[in-house]
């Protein structure tokens, strides 16, 4: 490829031949550069031999094909001679038989070495190489006539002469308009100005004492400009003025009877029109009386009703489809939902079973620990009963030591057993999808134990907004707090530190939804919603284990909550839903 430099400064690329000419076959030069007729009419440096010349035009060779008789001709004259009747060679005149001629490569490679002047030796090039160079030189040559690169000027130039062409002269350069700063070919700009411009400056063509302003602003100034030519608002009613903008209140306060005139006499012929059509219609009623017509009203009637049945069907059909649409809609929600719970729940599982495999583990060593620790109590005891303190005083002593260390490892075994049991509760009752079913069993015994201030509240189990989503949970305080304590049941909501927090949006934005769930068929449910504050540090990332909590101190009244149906057998249920929909992935 070549350069030249563009109207932006940017480099224009121009092209150039594919494969270098020592891998050109004869029939692969680029377009040009072989004669269309007859051989090569180059400047030769020196004289060419005349082994070198075609017998036909006397060219230099331009694909030199040898006949049986030993005569060379380029490749066009020998086959113009071939497709003539009985053709002979004239330089002998043998006869000639296309089957007999034969591509001369030797002679082929000798003048394509023949050194010869530039082709743009007229524009001033005294460059000299093979024949076999030319195309190359040519790509290179800045004397050579090139066309311009942009494909709308159909100027051709010397290649040196390109970028002060694409700078100066060209006249489809880039260029932008100074008002609107669009950009186009400069042979548009004008046009552009003058026509569409919508920054452009342009006087009043009504010839106002207003001075120019943009294009984009006339309109609004037409409606304006004191000398545009109006038509009196009344002119639908007969009224025929047409001046000047700054001249038509007066002619409204000139010709207000006149307009208030013409508007009586619309009025009077509306009202004729409407007479003649209401007389028209009792014609018609009169003559609906004969059978024929009275037929005809009939099927009108019937198919009008047709026509509205359809219609109302029509409608109940497109409210049924909007309404499977969005139960599809909401069906594959679901369904992605579960699929997503599916696969937490299948590692979680996962989880649960390793954990399983090690409490099993954990149960086999301490019941080892317990038969030792049985057998050395045993042990013990026979020592004592045998007598001779002082003879067993140092196995005595051993054996204490080693019943210590087995008691200290059962004590570590069972607080590991309560802790796996623990958590292999939370996952059990785990929820995934932001919404919390809590069930409190012996709701009374509970009930007591927070009026004497033995257990003031109750934590549910954590639950979650997505596998990794926010950690939450819900407290309740059965005998109030606050303003609602000693007369209202209390439900809060409590952010939990998660393991995926740093993944998450803070403050915490979601809606959440507390409710007591009615446990009649009625299905009557007490329940509270809000929207959490983002200045309010219950919301924030948790530093510690859990936030401060948020909710309704005053939820609900004791005497609501034990008088309705949402007691029985003596447990409550509290569901708690956290809006997920707008929750990002993290």
């Amino acid at each position: 490829m070549s350069t030249g430099s563009g109207a932006d400064g940017r480099e224009v690329q121009l092209p150039l031949s594919a494969a270098p000419p020592s891998q050109r076959s004869a029939n692969h030069w680029p377009p040009g550069f072989l004669p269309v007729l007859g051989g090569f009419k180059e400047r030769f440096v020196e004289k060419p031999e005349k082994k070198y010349c075609c017998e036909a035009c006397m060219n230099v060779l331009c694909q030199p094909q040898q006949t049986e008789c030993g005569h060379r001709f380029c490749l066009s004259c020998i086959s113009n001679i071939l497709s003539q009747q009985s053709p002979v060679c004239p330089a002998d005149m043998e006869p000639l038989f296309k089957d007999k001629v034969f591509r001369d490569v030797c002679c082929h490679r000798e003048i394509m070495a023949l050194k010869v002047l530039c082709r743009s030796e007229s524009n001033g090039c005294k460059e000299t190489m093979s024949l076999q160079q030319i195309p190359e030189h040519l790509n290179v040559c800045p004397f050579f006539e090139v066309p311009c690169p942009l494909m709308k000027c159909k100027e051709r130039m010397m290649r040196k002469e390109i970028p002060e062409h694409l700078n100066w002269k060209c006249k489809h350069r880039e260029s932008s308009c100074e008002f609107c700063c669009s950009k186009m070919a400069l042979i548009d700009l004008q046009k552009h100005k003058d026509t569409v411009c919508p920054a452009f400056p342009v006087s009043c063509p009504n010839h106002c004492s207003s001075s120019s302003r943009p294009r984009s602003e006339m309109t609004l100034h037409q409606q304006e400009c004191p000398k545009a030519v109006v038509t009196c608002p009344f002119h639908r009613y007969g009224c025929s003025f047409k001046g000047l903008n700054q001249d038509v209140k007066q002619h409204e306060l000139t010709f207000a009877p006149d307009h208030l005139r013409m508007l009586a006499n619309r009025n009077v012929s509306l009202e004729n029109k409407v007479t003649l059509k209401v007389s028209v219609l009792m014609c018609w009623m009169l003559i609906g009386s004969c059978g024929q017509v009275e037929e005809v009203k009939v099927e009108l009637v019937e198919r009008c009703s047709g026509l509205v049945s359809l219609n109302s069907r029509l409608t109940e059909l497109h409210s049924s489809l909007d309404e499977l649409k969005e139960k599809q809609r909401q069906v594959e929600v679901k369904v992605s939902a579960i699929t997503k719970l599916m696969s937490s729940h299948s590692e979680k599982l996962l989880d649960v079973e390793l954990e399983l495999r090690t409490l099993r583990q954990l149960r086999e060593d301490t019941e080892n620990l317990r038969g030792t620790l049985d057998n050395l109590r045993l042990r013990l005891s026979a020592v004592e009963q045998q007598g001779g303190r002082s003879n067993t005083t140092h196995t005595v002593a051993s054996l204490e030591t080693q019943m210590n260390r087995h008691d200290e490892m059962l004590s570590v075994h069972e607080i590991r057993l309560a802790d796996m049991d623990l958590r292999f509760q939370v996952l059990e009752t785990a929820s995934y999808n932001g919404t919390l079913i809590w069930k409190i069993r012996e709701y009374k015994r509970r009930k007591q134990d927070a009026v004497s201030a033995k257990t003031l509240s109750l934590y549910s189990q954590p639950f979650y907004t997505g596998y990794f989503g926010y950690k939450m949970c819900a407290r309740v305080y059965l005998n109030g707090d606050g303003m609602g304590k000693g007369t209202h049941l209390s439900l809060f909501f409590v952010v939990m530190r998660g393991e995926y927090d740093a993944l998450l949006p803070w403050p915490f934005k979601q809606k959440v939804t507390l409710m007591l769930m009615d446990q009649s068929p009625s299905r009557k449910h007490l329940g509270d919603a809000f929207k959490p504050d983002p200045n309010s540090s219950s919301f924030r990332r948790p530093g510690a284990e859990m936030n401060i909590a948020s909710g309704c101190p005053l939820f609900v009244s004791q005497s609501v909550l034990e008088t309705g149906s949402y007691i029985k057998d003596d447990t409550i249920f509290i569901k708690v839903t956290v809006d997920t929909s707008d929750l990002p992935d993290p």
